[in-house]
């Protein structure tokens, strides 16, 4: 029972900075919030995400340049132009790191206002830190597995965060249902997103990209967007105000 808590936390801990920190922060910049609030949750996203750190600048980046290439040649993950989840996979690692090395030239509207925190980064990310937390989970791991089949779950926490990934941008591409009819093939995977946080409205989020809410029918209920509420409430951020269409068009 130890191993699943635990399992769960690194799943939902993980994927909540991913969707509030990386995603809605870093790429879209649906709130703001002061610098050391930020150098917070930048640690705050290294702890829970551990050996699949992803870098705000990275992530923030590779994400506008999806929503602005969407399903074309350009877009750095698409099931369109990938023959494979695998090649898909691939391709985005490759993507990643050349744009958080600062390996290729980026248009400056991708990189416009993205945070980075060059240091903690380049530590975040190293193989020292990556080995460092693998051999935290298989220390856990090894004092708390009750039976043989909780080790496979072991590797799901070597790879969580590009799990995450495929999850959006593989299958959210390829399942689920509309409420917007848009040029892209995004859809929305579950209707009460009790798996991604929110992130599998990813239709909604690809109709309306600069609201913090990814929900938009009755039951589409985004439990990031309910916790991003409560902190702007006590203060910890403050969420922007944005004109967006909320009504489906598709059903």
């Amino acid at each position: 029972m130890t191993v699943i808590i635990f399992m769960l936390i690194l799943w939902y801990g993980g994927l909540f900075f991913q969707t509030f920190f990386l995603h809605r922060y870093a790429a879209h910049q649906m709130y703001t919030m002061s610098k050391p609030a930020e150098k917070v949750v930048f640690v705050l996203t290294w702890i829970f995400q551990g050996a699949n750190y992803l870098s705000a600048y990275g992530y923030g980046i590779m994400h506008r340049m999806h929503h602005a290439y969407a399903d074309t040649e350009k877009d750095p993950h698409s099931p369109k132009f990938d023959k494979s989840l695998l090649a898909m996979m691939w391709r985005t690692k490759n993507k990643y790191q050349e744009i958080n090395k600062q390996l290729v030239q980026v248009d400056e509207k991708f990189t416009k206002n993205v945070p980075q925190w060059l240091w903690f980064d380049k530590m975040a990310s190293s193989r020292i830190s990556r080995l460092a937390w693998a051999a935290v989970y298989v220390t856990f791991f090894a004092f708390f597995v009750t039976a043989w089949w909780q080790w496979l779950f072991l590797p799901i926490a070597f790879f969580m965060a590009p799990i995450h990934g495929v999850i959006i941008n593989w299958y959210a591409h390829i399942y689920g249902y509309v409420n917007f009819k848009l040029k892209d093939t995004s859809k929305n995977l579950l209707p009460f997103d009790f798996l991604m946080m929110g992130e599998a409205y990813h239709n909604n989020h690809h109709k309306n990209g600069s609201n913090a809410n990814f929900g938009v029918r009755w039951f589409e209920i985004d439990p990031t967007y309910l916790i991003m509420r409560v902190l702007h409430a006590v203060g910890f951020i403050k969420l922007k105000k944005v004109a967006t269409n909320t009504v489906p068009d598709a059903r």
